[in-house]
């Protein structure tokens, strides 16, 4: 059974940086970062597969950076220049299916996180 915990969330000022990290327990393909905002739909923020391709948001193109260290079972998101308008929770995903890496909205990937919570504040 796979498993995921993040962790690394908190509140910092716009501008700031904050690294997210989600421990992976169990095999998996595709991993990525989504978020969620009050009253907003969720949202894919960063995904990579095994090979280490990766699909960015727009909104947080030269900004965020994912990545994975495999000997630690670890996906990490590296947020710099953050602004209000990240505020959202975030959840860790998964998938082992190599189809649903690229699935921005988030519906193929069966594995979750609970979600650790990034407050950016003007």
């Amino acid at each position: 059974q796979v498993q995921l915990v993040e962790s690394g969330g908190g509140s910092v000022q716009s501008g700031g940086s904050l690294r997210l990290s989600c421990a992976v327990s169990g095999y998996t393909y595709c991993k990525g970062w989504f978020r969620q905002a009050p009253g907003k739909p969720r949202e894919a923020v960063a995904l990579i597969d095994s090979d280490g391709r990766t699909t960015y948001s727009n909104s947080v193109k030269g900004r965020f950076t994912i990545s994975q260290d495999n000997a630690k079972n670890t996906l990490y998101l590296q947020m710099n220049s953050l602004k209000p308008d990240d505020t959202a929770m975030y959840y860790c995903a998964a998938a082992k299916s190599p189809l649903v890496c690229a699935d921005t909205g988030g519906r193929g990937y069966n594995y979750w996180g609970q979600g650790t919570q990034v407050t950016v504040s003007s």
